[in-house]
């Protein structure tokens, strides 16, 4: 009989998360039955969008939401061998237990030298989301200037890449400048604090007197609302994300974006990723054929300890983490 920890949603979040909206409990696993895994996750992922998916799909008492790197312990399940790694959205569980369905395998080109917790980062669903989010809602051409925020993160980080593989200038803004140091290290043209500057507008208008062809928005609210004066005239807009915004107890108001939008003829569009689900392979080859040739950098915080869970979650929408926030178990 194995015992899984679980982390389940005590409280609904009322404004930012607390510690004690989680409760850590143990849940004693059945036996196996004939077609089934026993499963223990490696390395497990907190991203922004547990906070908006946990308001809308959960309620309180159920596990959190979440995606694992796990390794099979036991399996009564021929398509699968014991010790094999593979993606999971099980939630946060240190156990459990899989009829294999909805788990994904590494590609099988996946070197044995590259940490597998790039499949919760760059060579998973955060890479994925840049990679289409890029090329098929923005549909980027070389030469295009492209402005991407929360440019050090998950996303961000993994959009200015691509960008600069696609011939762009590439403008990114971050919260800290030890990550402005660090875009800048990974190859962005230009990137500012948003924290430090006096003037948001002058910043962008600075590092892109002529504007922008492509804005990859990670973050809505302000930030938006003046960026999108500064697109180019039938600029394109993918709204990944509005994290600026996932906390707030009462709903922020305008400005409104029709003006600008009119004006310019912009195309806004916003997307979630599983919209290319029967793609996802091909992101996935591309991404990370790019990250072993050295053309994608990646760059992690990793936690230590499952236990850590609640902690690493609120300080990833905090804004404490550099690249892809990662827990080890």
């Amino acid at each position: 009989m194995v015992t899984a920890k679980v982390w389940v949603l005590k409280k609904h979040f009322e404004g930012f998360p607390k510690t004690s909206d989680f409760d850590l409990k143990k849940i004693e696993l059945p036996e196996l039955k004939d077609g089934e895994l026993l499963l223990e996750s490696v390395f497990l992922s907190v991203d922004p969008y547990m906070r908006p998916y946990s308001q809308r799909d959960m309620k309180e008492g159920d596990i959190m939401i979440g995606t694992q790197v796990a390794r099979i312990l036991e399996s009564k399940n021929p398509a699968f061998t014991v010790g094999t790694f593979v993606v999971a959205s099980s939630g946060w569980r240190t156990h459990f237990i899989s009829d294999g369905k909805d788990l994904q395998l590494l590609p099988s080109s996946w070197p044995e030298s590259l940490p597998k917790s790039l499949a919760l980062g760059t060579v998973g669903m955060p890479g994925v989301t840049a990679y289409f989010g890029l090329l098929e809602v923005c549909k980027v051409k070389p030469g295009e200037t492209v402005l991407v925020n929360a440019a050090a993160g998950a996303v961000g980080s993994v959009v200015g890449q691509l960008a600069k593989i696609g011939g762009c200038k590439v403008v990114g803004c971050a919260g800290s400048d030890d990550k402005v140091a660090y875009l800048k290290k990974i190859g962005f043209d230009e990137a500012f604090n948003y924290k430090t500057v006096t003037s948001l507008d002058e910043a962008l208008r600075k590092a892109s007197p002529d504007g922008y062809d492509c804005f990859f928005d990670n973050v809505g609210g302000e930030f938006a609302s003046i960026a999108i004066n500064q697109m180019k005239k039938y600029g394109r807009i993918a709204v990944c994300g509005a994290i600026s915004q996932y906390n707030d107890s009462v709903p922020q108001q305008g400005p409104y974006l029709q003006v600008p939008m009119i004006f310019k003829e912009l195309r806004m569009e916003g997307f979630i990723v599983t919209r290319w689900n029967n793609r996802r392979k091909e992101a996935l080859k591309a991404l990370l054929k790019w990250v072993v040739e050295g053309k994608v950098k990646c760059h992690e915080q990793v936690t230590e300890g499952f236990e850590n869970m609640p902690a690493a979650f609120i300080g990833m929408l905090k804004g404490e983490n550099l690249g892809k926030a990662i827990v080890k178990v």
